[in-house]
């Protein structure tokens, strides 16, 4: 029976349907506006949150063309720090979400910082202190309204990351609950102990009374009501954040598998196993999935996560900065016309660098130009940039772990472009495996909720229904990639 996947990303909602054996029954993407109050601040309107799901899958089962009755299971996958509040009887939002994006709450994390906090806060939750996450929102919300404040210690309200959101939505406000790679996300969380630490509840000054149940990642977590478009009942059975249902979606079940979405940025997560790997590269650690629902032991993954901050978005630079192209899906074909960079090196730095580097004070640097340098090799030496990048994170991350990188498996937007996947094979001298099916977002979800349906019975059988649509192995010769990696080396020094 089918499943269906509700992925809910930063800009859009995104629904698939898809049956037992992976075909894509129905798909429908709706946007949603985004709102800046002011320079740093981002958030969301979680009713138009809402109405984009809903017309997502109006017009994904449209197309699925089967009968409300025939799903067996809905997985929800979720943009995973951005905080919500709602009124946990009515499920109305009792404000705009502020989302992972927004950096308001700078300066609290750098008191925090000051105060001797940050070392006590990494040890706990594998993550830093830093506005992206959670906490801090949640603080702020609380502290510029005092009615909601005496609300949420009372419990009246509700707080949460866009998943217990939209399952409370999807329950008709039976269900407060989260799961485990949701809540690593919001400094609140205990890597170790896989529930709320109250030592971080009294830093973050954030009531325990008003966050989500911590569940599995893929059981039955209560049953459609009210929801226009489906009928009450359907078991809702599956949650992940966007980036760890990505890894489950691509079947990376084992330590040391790896997956990399290419998108505006490059996310890069690393299955570590069941113990959390605390890491002295500047990367996070954080919880992949837990599978075994109540009081079963179960299974739990860890997993290290590191991100660069441009990827897709140096071929937007080059198109709408420079003018080097007219659309993205020509730089392929350019790069492509001349056999390599001619020793020109783009260091794609234009919001700092990330993982494992961090120094936000970088900047975009193009070296090695001569008299006869053309676009074509600026083309190539920004695809060959974002490669690059991310060995020397999947490099930080086999350091931390100890694991070798067997492959990688890719997807997002740029993993179309089969010249920048064979650099990566390349200069990471492992194997790329591209999916079939290239919403692995969504198909994690999907995959999760199945799980919990019984739909699929095992990982097993989950690794048995993925599907590579193009392998790249390595095929350059290894003394040159070497001569590569240390002229990028020397780039990224001066960037």
């Amino acid at each position: 029976m089918p499943v269906i996947s509700l992925d809910q990303g930063t800009t859009g909602s995104t629904v698939l349907v898809l049956d037992e054996k992976l075909r894509i029954l129905g798909k429908a993407t709706q946007e949603f506006p985004q709102i800046y109050p002011q320079p740093g601040w981002v958030e969301h309107d979680p009713e138009a949150i809402w109405t984009s799901v809903l017309t997502a899958l109006e017009h994904a089962m449209a197309e699925a063309k089967i009968g409300h009755r025939d799903i067996s299971a809905i997985g929800v996958t979720n943009q995973r720090e951005t905080a919500v509040v709602w009124d946990r009887k009515t499920g109305a939002p009792e404000r705009t979400a502020i989302v992972w994006q927004d950096r308001r709450t700078a300066e609290t994390c750098a008191s925090l910082k000051s105060a001797g906090h940050e070392a006590r806060v990494r040890e706990l939750t594998g993550l830093v202190l830093d506005p992206y996450f959670s906490a801090t929102k949640l603080r702020w919300m609380l502290d510029h309204d005092r009615a909601l404040a005496a609300r949420a210690e009372s419990g009246a309200l509700a707080l949460g990351t866009v998943d217990s959101f939209l399952v409370a939505r999807l329950t008709g406000g039976a269900a407060h609950v989260t799961d485990p790679s949701n809540a690593s996300r919001t400094l609140l969380f205990g890597l170790k102990s896989l529930a709320w630490e109250d030592e971080l509840l009294r830093l973050f000054g954030v009531p325990r009374a008003c966050l989500p149940e911590v569940r599995a990642s893929a059981e039955v977590y209560g049953t459609t009501k009210g929801v226009k478009g489906l009928p009450d009942g359907i078991p809702i059975a599956g949650i992940a954040g966007d980036q760890q249902a990505a890894l489950f979606g691509q079947a990376c079940f084992a330590p040391g598998d790896a997956k990399c979405t290419y998108g505006t940025g490059a996310f890069l997560l690393m299955n570590t196993g069941a113990s959390p790997i605390p890491s002295r590269k500047g990367l996070l650690t954080t919880v992949g999935w837990k599978l075994g629902a109540g009081d079963e032991k179960g299974e739990i993954a860890y997993a290290l996560e590191g991100s660069a901050f441009i990827a897709g978005a140096a071929v937007q630079w080059l198109r709408d900065g420079l003018g080097v192209i007219r659309s993205a899906s020509e730089i392929e074909a350019l790069a492509s016309s001349v056999p390599d960079s001619g020793g020109v090196v783009l260091v794609p730095a234009f919001a700092g660098l990330g993982a494992p580097h961090w120094r936000p004070d970088a900047r975009g640097l193009i070296t090695g130009m001569t008299r006869g340098t053309t676009k074509a090799h600026l083309a190539r030496a920004a695809l060959e940039g974002i490669a690059l990048q991310n060995h020397d994170i999947l490099t930080a991350m086999q350091e931390d772990s100890g694991k070798p990188l067997a492959s990688l498996k890719v997807d997002g937007g740029a993993s179309a472009n089969d010249l920048l996947m064979q650099f990566q094979a390349d200069v990471l001298g492992v194997d790329i495996f591209r999916p079939a099916i290239i919403e692995t977002t969504a198909l994690g979800a999907a995959f999760l909720a199945g799980l919990g349906a019984g739909v699929w019975k095992s990982k097993a059988e989950i690794a048995r229904a993925w599907r590579e649509e193009k392998r790249f192995t390595p095929r350059a010769e290894r003394s040159a990639i070497e001569k590569h990696l240390a002229r990028w080396a020397q780039a990224v020094s001066r960037a």
